[in-house]
């Protein structure tokens, strides 16, 4: 396409799509027609692979995701369409600023953290790698919310990222799907003796599908993602209008679009997980029912499911598919039972992204029976099957079969949805090595006995075309020079960089890149936020989500510490290694303790910040509301990735895996994905510290006293008394005695335990960050060795050991 012929489209979509010219256009006028002019040279290649894909009857990878963190969709379609050079000349032919134009967008509100941006990872190595894959999830209208801080504290706001609309979703409301909930279900016997169950909803919503485009990289392939936005059967009713009650006419639409208002609402109300349960069946209801459709609802193409399509569940969210599927193909297709859950757990494969006992969903069986009283019936009989067979292999053990049973039955009746999956599906697989042996040999360890294997791993993985090659643009240049450009689809060809990491002058132009990155991020965090921060200061970076296991206050404990020496003047703060301390994370509404953390984080940021004796050598920057956007910013800017949560307990990361790839330096335990790249990496590229996930077994078995820690360090009782003393809160001691006393007296995820190995580990790191060259051959090595954590490679382990699902590229 050439300038020409693009400005000509971009011109035609501003009049005939916006109503306007180019000289009344609004900036959202302008990036919209853009926008558009981008999406036009994709679609026919979208219709090509829907209709291939059919014509050969492929096998569908359907992944089902309660979130999507997809990020800003500008630049990722016009690299996958080979068009950014073309769009950047364009809009300079007509007077206008790319740049301006794209920071218009508004990243999609589709998705909270790891899970949310590994699924949008997923979805763009499968279209890169031919796959026929479609993503299936929710439209959220305000996504999970916009986090900003009133005085120091985390304050939650609607995202409205649908507020001036999106010009990549495609509305197909003729396509909408009836999803139904509630009711009875009343039982007959038919002519040959058999059950047949009929339910009577009493209420039901409408499930109107939005797709997204997802091109692959370096092929013609077009993905879909689709997500279903809810809307009332019956929205306006005009009689009740009419007699003057206004709010009753439209509260059927009021109460529909409620559930896909908000991702994730609070829970902590019988309303909100009833909300949450509702979410969830909502879209794998409408995702199945347009799954069948695609393959046929006769008997015969209904039995070739297996060899059509495989359900990806992406965590315990989707599980309520297993009986939806059931049911579908018992009750409205007439399959019998035993040949309908021999097709059902052959389609179904579950990935359990957690090793925390409570992130493992259960619903109570009051709630899921009266909201789905029909699903829960077929779980009961599912649970019943399952139990009759392992008495029979395991006969005399009634305590196995209570802790296997679907149904938990203390302290409530609930039912065990990561139970229900893995008796549901074919495989079930962790998502890092040591995250998988974990979820063997603890989480789920009587399901991995029984079912040796059932049971494998697939390491997560991150696309190297949004956090390289469009994030990174520098470092992208430097080592399509180096190298050649087919890293960006196979990144194992980043080993070809480890000869360059003796070469004295690609040392130089690499801190070159990392340096105007550094500069550029500042430049970001002035503009959005108002902080400044120097980028001769080494990037100390912790973003993930907040939440204890994390151990964010761990990282904080060591900012205290370093200016506690500094008060009681240990050390001439001059002689500090320049700092700057940044994190990233939202606190879910109702998670009160990540809330404190979160305000105690901004009162120590504001204290040092502020302080002239440290001369801006230490500083915090919290800047609110971190999302993609930011973090292709932030990502290669980063000297240091803060990966410190307590071994054994995160799942993977895929953010460890981000920073390594843009040459950051991991300071981090032996916890999920830190393992595998440790040992990539190597050992003396990577800062260790921290127990091991045997020992804080063994710690907290002997029974684990963190106040032993606080009285035995001086420098750990120093932080924590600082923080106690009112220094960070205008004298206020009470302000934050909820941390300190949960430091000192629970401390479930042995902050305290950990602190000393941490600062000897923080010490090495500022030894080797003074010699800059030597830091530079090892964050090159980083780079070099990190190529494993290609979100294709991930796709393709998936394919190897799970779907089997055959390439299907356009001719």
């Amino acid at each position: 396409m050439t300038v020409e012929t693009f400005s000509s489209d971009f011109i035609a979509r501003l009049r005939h799509s916006r109503g306007v010219d180019l000289e009344t256009a609004s900036q959202n006028d302008l990036y919209s027609a853009l926008a558009w002019t981008v999406r036009k040279n994709l679609i026919d290649r979208w219709l090509e692979t829907k209709k291939t894909q059919a014509a050969q009857k492929a096998k569908v990878v359907a992944y089902l995701s309660a979130e999507y963190l997809l990020g800003a969709q500008l630049n990722n379609m016009l690299l996958a369409s080979g068009l950014e050079q073309t769009a950047r000349d364009a809009m300079a032919s007509l007077g206008l600023d790319f740049d301006k134009l794209a920071s218009v967008e508004v990243e999609p509100g589709l998705g909270n953290g790891g899970l949310g941006r590994l699924a949008a990872c997923f979805v763009d190595s499968l279209a890169t790698l031919d796959i026929p894959a479609i993503g299936y999830g929710i439209r959220y209208q305000h996504g999970i919310f916009r986090q900003t801080f009133v005085d120091g504290r985390q304050a939650e706001q609607p995202d409205n990222w649908l507020e001036l609309g999106s010009p990549w979703e495609l509305p197909h409301p003729e396509a909408s799907v009836t999803v139904r909930f509630g009711g009875s279900v009343a039982h007959a016997t038919s002519a040959t003796g058999e059950d047949v169950a009929t339910w009577t909803p009493s209420w039901e919503v409408e499930a109107v599908p939005y797709n997204y485009l997802v091109p692959g990289y370096g092929t013609a392939n077009v993905n879909s993602l689709r997500l279903w936005s809810a809307r009332a059967t019956q929205s306006f009713d005009l009689q009740i209008f009419n007699s003057g009650d206004y709010e009753a006419a439209v509260r059927a639409q009021t109460f529909a679009e409620n559930i896909s208002q908000v991702l994730y609402p609070e829970d902590s109300t019988p309303q909100g997980k009833e909300l949450r349960l509702q979410q969830q069946y909502f879209f794998v209801a409408a995702s199945l029912r347009d799954m069948i459709e695609q393959v046929g609802t006769s008997l015969d193409a209904l039995r070739t499911l297996p060899e059509r399509v495989v359900f990806q569940l992406n965590d315990t969210h989707p599980v309520i598919a297993i009986p939806e599927l059931m049911r579908l193909l018992v009750d409205e297709y007439s399959v019998a039972w035993d040949e309908a859950w021999d097709i059902t757990r052959s389609v179904f494969n579950y990935t359990c992204h957690t090793l925390l006992p409570e992130a493992l969903e259960v619903w109570p069986v009051e709630l899921l029976g009266r909201l789905l009283p029909r699903h829960m019936e077929i779980i009961f009989r599912i649970n019943d099957d399952f139990i009759a067979e392992l008495r029979e292999q395991r006969p005399h053990d009634e305590l196995l079969v209570r802790r296997m049973s679907i149904i938990q039955e203390q302290p409530l009746r609930a039912v065990r949805m990561a139970h229900l999956a893995t008796i549901g599906s074919t495989k079930v697989n962790g998502v890092a090595a040591l995250h998988s042996e974990l979820l063997k040999d603890k989480v789920l360890v009587d399901f991995s006995n029984l079912w040796p294997g059932k049971f494998t791993n697939v390491t997560n993985g991150v696309t190297p075309r949004r956090f390289v090659k469009l994030a990174n643009p520098g470092l992208s240049s430097l080592i399509d020079e180096a190298i050649g450009t087919g890293w960006v689809k196979d990144l194992s060809e980043l080993r070809q960089l480890e000869p360059l990491a003796e070469d004295a002058e690609f040392r130089a132009r690499f801190r070159d890149v990392k340096y105007a990155n550094k500069v550029r991020f500042a430049k970001v965090l002035q503009e959005r936020d108002g902080i400044e921060v120097s980028p001769d200061a080494i990037f100390d970076v912790m973003v993930k989500r907040l939440h204890e296991y994390k151990r964010q206050m761990l990282k904080l404990l060591h900012v205290v510490s370093l200016y506690d020496r500094v008060l009681k003047g240990d050390f001439d703060p001059t002689t500090l290694t320049k700092r700057v301390v940044l994190f990233g994370a939202k606190a879910a509404p109702g998670y009160l303790m990540a809330k404190e953390i979160i305000a105690l984080i901004n009162a120590v940021g504001k204290t040092i910040n502020s302080d002239p004796r440290l001369d801006g050598r230490l500083r915090i920057a919290f800047p609110a509301n971190y999302n993609v956007t930011l973090a292709e910013k932030l990502i290669p800017a980063a000297d240091v990735s803060e990966q410190i949560s307590l071994a054994g307990k995160e799942a993977s990361g895929t953010g460890n895996m981000k920073f390594a790839l843009n040459g950051a330096l991991t300071i981090g335990t032996l916890d999920g994905a830190n393992v595998e790249i440790r040992e990539l990496v190597g050992e003396d590229n990577f800062f260790l510290f921290g127990l091991t996930e045997p020992e804080v077994e063994q710690l907290q078995s002997a029974g684990y006293q963190s106040a032993k820690y606080y009285e035995s360090n001086p420098a750990l009782r120093g932080a924590i008394d600082l923080i106690a003393s009112g220094a960070f809160s205008n004298g206020d001691r009470s302000a934050f005695e909820r941390v300190v006393s949960d430091l000192l007296w629970h401390d479930r995820f042995l902050v305290l335990a950990d602190f000393e190995s941490y600062i000897e580990a923080q010490s090495t790191l500022e030894s080797a960050y003074a010699d800059q060259d030597a830091w530079s051959r090892a964050a090159v090595l980083n780079v070099a060795r990190s190529g494993f954590f290609s979100s294709d490679r991930s796709i393709r382990d998936y394919l190897d050991r799970i779907w089997h699902a055959p390439a299907v590229p356009l001719r």
